[in-house]
């Protein structure tokens, strides 16, 4: 959908997903290196939007990162909020990434370009510690989620025509089953339900794709 049938702001809670947030052990930067070079076992949740991709368009390979910032005080999540005149998704938050060009090696290299691209971001900081299972979304893109770990210091800059503003959340937050908000919209024109996740953090408001790669990237810690 380039353009949205609703406000997603203005649909209200149906339902918190209420899991307990994730000890403090499994928020630091070792644990996560540990977990991911050693998955084992765990299910990844499918939000209804993968079903309601546009009938007869191909997918499209993207990816996007999730950058963890390895602050003193705790680690958090690097988030975007996008410039509102783009076609897909305007003014909503994601994290930095986008479509895969010829050039790229891999899922990987499609989501440090993009990010570099986006909030001038180079590879040097980035320590890619693994994926999550791609993401199907509404508008006909496959995404891979690619988690990776970033020590300060770094320098940002936001690229104009795509960022409106660059952020940081607490993963805390963002890991606590209590703040993870399941809204239901009936869509117009008979296209039927859509129930979506939404994380609303101060004053930006995580939901929709970002929200539920954030919901696998919970279920992939708890487990």
């Amino acid at each position: 959908m380039s353009k949205l049938l609703f406000d997603p702001e203005l649909i209200p809670v149906d339902s918190v997903a209420g899991e307990r947030s994730l000890h403090d052990e499994r928020l630091t930067a070792a644990w996560l290196r540990q977990r991911f070079a050693e998955p084992g076992a765990w299910e990844h949740e499918q939000t209804d939007e993968h079903l309601m991709r546009m009938a007869g368009v191909s997918l499209i390979a993207a990816s996007v990162l999730l950058p963890i910032i390895e602050r003193v005080d705790g680690l958090t999540m690097l988030l975007t909020q996008r410039t509102a005149h783009l076609t897909n998704h305007g003014g909503q938050i994601s994290f930095p990434g986008g479509r895969a060009d010829p050039q790229d090696g891999s899922a990987i290299d499609t989501a440090l370009r993009e990010t570099e691209e986006e909030i001038g971001l180079t590879r040097k900081h980035i320590d890619v510690i693994g994926t999550l299972p791609d993401y199907v979304t509404a508008t006909g893109y496959r995404v891979t989620p690619v988690v990776a770990l970033i020590q300060p210091p770094f320098e940002l800059r936001a690229e104009p025509f795509e960022v409106a503003e660059i952020f940081e959340v607490p993963l805390a937050f963002l890991m606590n089953g209590m703040h993870h908000q399941r809204r239901v919209v009936e869509l117009p024109d008979g296209a039927g339900r859509r129930t979506f996740y939404a994380m609303p953090y101060e004053r930006f408001f995580i939901w929709g794709a970002t929200a539920g790669m954030l919901r696998n990237l919970f279920h992939f810690m708890r487990a």
